[in-house]
C-alpha cells in the first residue's frame, strides 16, 4: 500500500502500522507526541487567491495579498503564472527588484511608503512596459513609479531568502497556495500500533520559521518548547494554544495579521504568555505579537486534540551558549562561522552565564557574540524533583530564570552557620502558587527548600550543608517547607558570602 508521511510518498506492506511508517521514512518524531492521520474520502480542490509561494534560485518564500479587490492584487492574479525566469534586476539596502516585464499599470508620481517585507509593482522610468516587483527589506519611502494603491502584498514566511538573493538569481515560478477542502476521516493519536490504510496521509511534526522582526518572541518560543513539543492546552476552530508560560510578560514586537499558520503570543492582559498557532486566518491584534510562521505540518496543528502535545522544530535552531564551557561554545560557534568574544573568566573551563546579544536572531544577524564566563567554583549543579514538587518548581524556575535559560541566578541573601538563604530577584510568588508540597520529615544536607504559602516568607529558598532534624533548609518548620531538589556539589557553597550571586545549572538524572 501507499501512504504519505510529511509529504513523502512511501510504499509499505499491507497491514503496516504507524510505527512502521515512522521508522522506514526516518520521519521526525518525539516519543509521546501526537501524530495526525488523514484518510481522504473525497477531495475538493480550490485555488486560494490570497497566498502564493514564490520559488527562486535561492529558495522559496510565501506572500499574502492584503486586499484581493485592489487593482494591484487583481493584476498579480492575472500575471503570476507568467513570472517564470524573471531575474533580480537590482538589490539595495532597502529593497530588491525582480523584472522587467510588461503590465497595464498606471504609475503615479511621488514616493511610496513601504513597511518592511511588503511588496508593490513599480514602473521603471514611469513606463508600464518596464514593470518590476519591488520587495522592501526595511521600512522606507522611495519613488518606484508605483500605482496609486502602492503596497499590495507582504511576505509571511522565509523572509531570510531576501538577504541571499543577488543579481544572478531569479524567480523560477509562482504557485498559489492550494487549500484542500476534505470530506474524510482524520485522527490525532499517540498509538503507534495503529494499522494504516492505503492512501493515509501522516503528519508527525510542525516546523516553524521564526520571524526576524520578533527576536524576543523567538526566545520565548524556544523556552516554551524547550522539550521539543507544543502542549495543546486548548484547541479551537481557529487556533491551538500552549499555556505553560501563562503569566510571563513578553514584549510586543510584530503587528501582523494572524494568517493561517501564524505563531503568536499574547503580550498583555489576562492570558499573557499564552502561545498560539493559528489554524485559520484572523485579523491583527494589538494584544498578540506574531513571532513566527508554520512552514510544514499545519495539518497536524488542525488535528491535534486538547491535552495532547505535538513535536515542533524551528528555523533557525536556538543559539544558547549558557551552561556551556568557554571551549565548548568556541567550538560550536566556529562551526557556524560566528565570532565569539570571551569576557569575565576566559579560561577554557569557565562556564558561560551570559551572552550578548541575548537573542538568536540578533546573533545570527551580527555573526558575533560576547560571552561572560565564571570560574567553575561559582556555578553549582542541581537536580530538581519534578515528580515530587511540580507546582513549586514552576515557581522556582520562573523566579530564578531557568524557564528561559539553562543557567539560573540566585542572589545570596544571608548565610549563618551551615545555612544559606537566597531570595530570587524575580517575585514569581506574586503570580505562582506555592502550596505545601513534598514537605520533609528532616532536612538532608544539600537539599533545596522553598518556603511555602503557609508561612509569611513564602518564596524564600534555602540550603543546609549538614542534616537537620529540627528545621527546613530555609529555617522554617518542616510543614512550611517544600523540598524541590538538591545541589550536587554542595561543597562549593563555601565560596559564597552575603550579597554574592550563585549561578545554578540544572542537570537531569540521566545526565
Amino acid at each position: 500500500m501507499t501512504v504519505e508521511i510529511n509529504g513523502q510518498e512511501l510504499k509499505l506492506p499491507q497491514g503496516s502500522i504507524l510505527e512502521d511508517a515512522i521508522k522506514v521514512s526516518n520521519a521526525p518524531y518525539k516519543k509521546g507526541s501526537a501524530v495526525g492521520i488523514l484518510i481522504e474520502r473525497e477531495d475538493t480542490r480550490s485555488q486560494a487567491s490570497v497566498e502564493y509561494v514564490v520559488k527562486t534560485s535561492k529558495g522559496e518564500f510565501k506572500i499574502e495579498l492584503l486586499d484581493e479587490s485592489s487593482p494591484s492584487s487583481k493584476r498579480w492574479v492575472s500575471v503570476f503564472k507568467e513570472l517564470t525566469d524573471v531575474p533580480v534586476r537590482w538589490t539595495s539596502r532597502d529593497a530588491l527588484a525582480f523584472g522587467p516585464f510588461a503590465t497595464d499599470m498606471e504609475p503615479v508620481r511621488g514616493s511610496t511608503d513601504m513597511e518592511r517585507f511588503t511588496m508593490l509593482f513599480g514602473a521603471g522610468g514611469g513606463d508600464a512596459a518596464n514593470t518590476h516587483i519591488i520587495i522592501s527589506k526595511t521600512k522606507h519611502a522611495s519613488e518606484y513609479g508605483a500605482p496609486e494603491e502602492g503596497v499590495f502584498a507582504r511576505l509571511i514566511s522565509s523572509k531570510h531568502v531576501l538577504s541571499d538573493l543577488v543579481k544572478c538569481d531569479r524567480i523560477l515560478s509562482v504557485e498559489p497556495v492550494v487549500e484542500w477542502e476534505k470530506a474524510g476521516d482524520h485522527i490525532s493519536t499517540t498509538d503507534l500500533s495503529l494499522k494504516l490504510e492505503d492512501g493515509s496521509k501522516i503528519f508527525t511534526y510542525v516546523e516553524i520559521e521564526m520571524d526576524p522582526l520578533a527576536p524576543e518572541g523567538a526566545e520565548f518560543f524556544f523556552a516554551v518548547t524547550r522539550d521539543g513539543t507544543f502542549h495543546t492546552d486548548l484547541s479551537s476552530t481557529s487556533f491551538i494554544s500552549d499555556h505553560r508560560f501563562q503569566g510571563e510578560l513578553v514584549p510586543y514586537e510584530n503587528f501582523e495579521a494572524r494568517s493561517t499558520g501564524s505563531v503568536f503570543v499574547r503580550t498583555v492582559g489576562y492570558g499573557a504568555g499564552k502561545l498560539y498557532i493559528s489554524t485559520d486566518s484572523r485579523t491583527s491584534s494589538i494584544m498578540h505579537s506574531v513571532i513566527g510562521h508554520v512552514v510544514k505540518g499545519i495539518e497536524l496543528a488542525r488535528m491535534v486534540e486538547n491535552g495532547q502535545k505535538i513535536m515542533v522544530e524551528s528555523i533557525p535552531d536556538q543559539v544558547m551558549l549558557l551552561g556551556m564551557t568557554n571551549s565548548e561554545a568556541q567550538e560550536a560557534m566556529s562551526a557556524e562561522g560566528i565570532e565569539i568574544i570571551r569576557e569575565g573568566y576566559t579560561e577554557d573551563d569557565g562556564y558561560i552565564v551570559r551572552q550578548s546579544p541575548s537573542t538568536t536572531i540578533e546573533i545570527l544577524q551580527e555573526r558575533k557574540v560576547t560571552v561572560q564566563g565564571v570560574d567553575p567554583d561559582m556555578l553549582v549543579t542541581i537536580e530538581l524533583y519534578d515528580d515530587l514538587a511540580p507546582k513549586t518548581l514552576d515557581f522556582f524556575r520562573h523566579a530564578v530564570g531557568l524557564q528561559y535559560n539553562p543557567v539560573g541566578v540566585l542572589p545570596v541573601m544571608m548565610t549563618y552557620e551551615n545555612t544559606y538563604i537566597f531570595k530570587a530577584e524575580k517575585p514569581a510568588e506574586s503570580y505562582k502558587e506555592i502550596f505545601p508540597e513534598n514537605t520533609p520529615k528532616m532536612t538532608i544536607a544539600g537539599e533545596i527548600g522553598v518556603t511555602n504559602q503557609a508561612a509569611k516568607r513564602a518564596g524564600m529558598v534555602g540550603v543546609k550543608t549538614t542534616d537537620d532534624d529540627l528545621f527546613g533548609p530555609t529555617g522554617e518548620r518542616f510543614s512550611n517547607t517544600n523540598i524541590i531538589g538538591k545541589i550536587l556539589d554542595v561543597e562549593k557553597l563555601r565560596h559564597f558570602k552575603d550579597g554574592d550571586i550563585v549561578y545554578i545549572l540544572e542537570r537531569s538524572k540521566e545526565e
